[in-house]
């Protein structure tokens, strides 16, 4: 991609990024409403201001009881909510413990404070992370949190009813995704979250998926260049390793709508196809940049040595795009690049998914670290 590309998503993502405006919801007693009190401080040290309206802030506090959650429900997706609530003692899985309240919360990110030990970070990604107790650490939770309240999602799909006829049924590309999806699967490299079903209802469930792109089915991603613009990839809410249907379950990504920040999707006219994968963004950046890559693998695995990026933002955000194309770049041999996604995983690029496979997989390692 050149330059001036980058430039463009840059300025639309600035003009649409949204209020700097910030609320509060909710109340809290003792060590958890003082530390409260001092998110609100340093978030106006940062420029930030509050909101006339909760529904117009671009960023909620959300106090929550843990045992009685009370979400906040936007009126725009791209309102970033983060769920603050408190345990009285560092669990012993903070991921397992705190994971839960994310999803009941319906936020963006949970933020549970444990006093005197500190603040745990939960992402919808499986990110977890502590923040630990000191004299700025509500100076420290905002700084973190700034960048990924304020990135930009680029999740919203256009599907056009113009996919080549000799496409309808799929192709080798599309086989190829299949295969190594069933072998991802094989090897247990695709794992499932937590069983949001089981933690929500039904119309929370769907609310989620709304807001978040994601069907609760497996992690990771593939894809795999059909040619010089196009390219293959696996959908958003479908188990990986079952990508049966091209056009459904397999997606072609043939654009990228800057201005209105949409994925351009090429499908049949009689499927009903699903939403493509929220990374849709990094993979259209990676082959822009780069014609010599050939496929782009995405695992919640990690391997030592590797360059990664230095803020965990959302899947599916320009600046986590931009992040990882950057990493590509400058990598010795962009077309068989491994760059690492903090706090999250590995992009991987390649001549084809299966080359990809062969390639990473003696050195992958289950525990992606957290920082």
């Amino acid at each position: 991609m050149a330059g001036s590309d980058l430039r463009e998503i840059g300025a639309v993502a600035d003009v649409r990024r949204g209020s700097t405006g910030f609320a509060t919801i909710g109340a809290a007693d003792g060590a958890l409403g003082d530390l409260a009190a001092a998110l609100v401080e340093a978030l106006e040290r940062r420029g930030f201001v509050r909101a006339s309206e909760e529904t117009e802030a671009g960023i909620v506090l959300n106090l929550v009881d843990r045992e009685q959650p009370r979400p906040f429900r936007r009126r725009a997706r791209g309102t970033f909510v983060a769920a603050l609530w408190s345990l009285q003692e560092a669990p012993e899985d903070p991921l397992r413990e705190t994971y839960p309240m994310l999803v009941r919360a319906l936020a963006n990110i949970s933020l549970c404070y444990v006093p005197g030990h500190g603040v745990f970070f939960t992402t919808m990604e499986r990110g977890n992370y502590l923040v630990p107790e000191g004299e700025g650490l509500a100076a420290e939770v905002v700084a973190r949190l700034e960048p990924l309240a304020t990135s930009h999602l680029v999740i919203d799909n256009e599907f056009r009813r113009d996919l080549e006829p000799e496409l309808w049924e799929g192709d080798a590309v599309t086989r190829e995704l299949a295969d190594v999806g069933r072998r991802l699967g094989e090897l247990d490299l695709l794992p499932a979250p937590f069983p949001v079903e089981d933690l929500v209802s039904a119309d929370d469930l769907r609310r989620i998926k709304r807001l978040y792109a994601i069907g609760g089915l497996s992690y990771g991603n593939l894809s795999a260049r059909l040619d010089a613009t196009r390219f293959w990839m696996s959908a958003s809410g479908v188990d990986k390793a079952k990508l049966d249907e091209p056009g459904r379950d397999i997606l072609l990504v043939s654009g990228y709508d800057a201005e209105a920040g949409r994925i351009v999707l090429s499908v049949p006219p009689d499927v009903e196809p699903r939403r493509v994968s929220v990374d849709a963004i990094e993979h259209w950046m990676i082959y822009r940049e780069n014609p010599t890559v050939g496929a782009i693998l995405h695992l919640h695995a990690w391997i030592e040595g590797i360059e990664a990026t230095d803020v965990n933002y959302p899947c599916g955000t320009e600046e986590l795009a931009e992040s990882v194309a950057a990493l590509v770049r400058a990598a010795p041999d962009p077309a068989h690049a491994v760059v690492g996604l903090r706090n999250h995983g590995i992009t991987a690029t390649g001549d084809s998914l299966r080359e990809i496979l062969e390639r990473i997989r003696p050195n992958l390692l289950r525990q992606v670290p957290m920082s």
